[in-house]
Formats: C-alpha cells, structure tokens, sequence
C-alpha cells in the first residue's frame, strides 16, 4: 500500500486564483524542475478544462545520476542530483519549495481495467451511490506490491447502457463503471519517496509519465476520436491511449534513445558521444527519399581525422 504522502490526491486549482505550482521530473538521463504561476484566463478566452495560464517563473535542468530506466538505484546521487536542479529553479523563481508534483515513469509502470457495479434498486443516482461503485473498483484493484496512482473512470452504465459520462440523477435497477487503474511496484515509489523526503521535499502528488505526456501533448479531438501517445525518453518509452477522451492504457518499456545511441556507437565503432551526435542530426523516424544515397563521414575509435571513413 502506498504512504500518505503519496496517496495524497492533487488539489484542484481554485477558478479565479493565482497560484504556483511545481513539478519535479525525475529522468534517467536528466532531471528537470519547473516552477510555474498559474494565473486565471480572462472570461471567454479559457478553453476546456484549461481556466489558467502557466507562467514559467523557476526552471532546473541537470544529467541525471543514480537513476537508471527510472528507477532510484543509488539514494545518494539522485538526491545530490535532484538537489542541485531543485535548487537551480528556486533561485530562479526567489522562492523555496516544500512540496512537488512528480512524474513516474519507473516500477514496471502499467495499467489495468477493472469493473464494478452497485444496486440501485430503481432509485435516482446519488452521489453516494458513484463513490459506492468507485470504492467498489477500489477494493478489487488494490494489491500489496502495487501502489495505485491514477483510478481514472472511463465510463459508467445504468442497466447495460453504456456511454453515459455521468450518471447522477438517472435511474436504473443497476449502476457500472469502468475504471483505469494505472499503477506501479509499490519498493520503487517508496525509494522514490524516501530521496525526495532526504531532500526536504513532500510529494503533493504522482502523476504516471504516459498521462502526462497525453494531457500536453493531444487536442480534444484526438482524445474524443481515439489516439496512441508515444513519448520517447531517454532510457524508457512510454505510451497512452485516449478514446472518448479518457486515458484507457498506459504503459512503459525500459527502452529508450540511449539504447539507440550504444547500437550506433557499437556497429559503426564510434564513441559514443559522436553516436549522439549522428543520431541527433541524422536519425529521423519518417523515411526519406535520399536515405539510400546520402553518405554520412564517420570517425571510427582510434582512427585519425584523414582516416575518417564516408
């Protein structure tokens, strides 16, 4: 089970007030932190669920170190690292930090979707009778070595009608829901927690890496029509599906563009730095129509310059 710092749910940001934020991206080749200002929109200028405009006041950038595929493995480094950046960002903004939004990538991050229904007997929908079902989906998913961090409804029936968003006020004999649980190994978010407390810092809130990197990134319509988010990292890859705009599956694989920089490096036996650098002006996903022709000069290790192969 998780602690109670970590279940700690995120306070919803109040209509009309500015207020800050911050969040705390724990990579395994960088660790970032951004501090940001939340102002209200003008009235008729918010879009859909947006009613604030962030301003980035406090920004911390720096290599990561005792983090490999998003998992803490030395406490020491990470919390020198993510001192260092947290810091970086704090004298940028003037301001000292006591608690942070963190993203989760590590613990075999996956998810599950799991069902659940209530009687109503005939009776109008409560809003007791929805946190009934949702506690329901709640004691079904909970697991020892799992710790929950998004339970994310996707869509509740009344008596086998689906696609009802939401159901207060109806009535029905039976009430169902359908649930994404995403979830992590329960150790690796207590490491997690544990260098972050070393750090003098609380977690208000986890938010799984895929989720997030959806919420940026995707339109409504995207979301609405049904879409896969891929978010390519340094040393994991995560995806995210949206239909009917609501997160049904994320997931994570410890693979990821460093992965592809040692193969580079390794079959054209180059250092690794020059494979980073190949990559990062060569390498594209989208195939071209020059790919076949275009020759890249190559140093191999321990080659001189006039060497170089083309």
């Amino acid at each position: 089970m998780m602690t109670d710092a970590m279940t700690s749910r995120l306070r919803p940001v109040q209509p009309g007030k500015t207020t800050l934020v911050a969040v705390l991206d724990i990579g395994s080749t960088k660790v970032c932190c951004v501090i940001a200002r939340l102002t209200p929109r003008g009235e008729g200028t918010a879009l859909k669920g947006r009613s604030h405009r962030a301003e980035v006041i406090g920004f911390g950038y720096g290599p990561s170190a005792g983090v490999k595929s998003g998992v803490v493995t030395d406490i020491e480094k990470a919390e020198h690292t993510i001192r260092s950046v947290v810091g970086m960002a704090e004298r940028a903004a003037g301001l000292t930090l006591e608690s942070v939004i963190v993203n989760v990538t590590a613990g075999r991050l996956g998810s599950e979707t799991f069902s659940a229904a209530v009687s109503l007997d005939g009776q109008e929908v409560e809003k007791a009778d929805i946190h009934r079902v949702l506690r329901a989906v709640n004691e079904r998913s909970v697991r020892p070595e799992r710790s929950i961090i998004h339970a994310l409804p996707i869509g509740y029936s009344i008596d086998g009608q689906k696609g009802i968003r939401d159901p207060k006020g109806m009535v029905g004999d039976k009430l169902s829901v359908d649930v994404a649980v995403v979830s992590s190994e329960t150790l690796a978010m207590r490491n997690l927690e544990l260098v972050l407390h070393r750090c003098h810092l609380q977690i208000e809130a986890l938010i799984a890496t895929p989720y997030a990197s959806g919420l940026a990134t995707l339109v409504d319509d995207e979301a609405k029509l049904g879409v896969a988010c891929i978010d390519f990292g340094g040393a994991t890859t995560t995806v995210s599906v949206f239909n009917e705009g609501h997160l049904v599956y994320a997931d994570a694989i410890a693979i990821g563009g460093h992965h592809l920089t040692l193969d580079i490096a390794r079959q054209l036996s180059v250092s690794v730095a020059d494979a980073e650098r190949l990559k990062t002006l060569y390498g594209s996903v989208l195939p071209g129509q020059a790919d076949e022709r275009d020759l890249i000069p190559i140093q191999p290790v321990g080659a001189s310059h006039d060497e170089a192969l083309g």
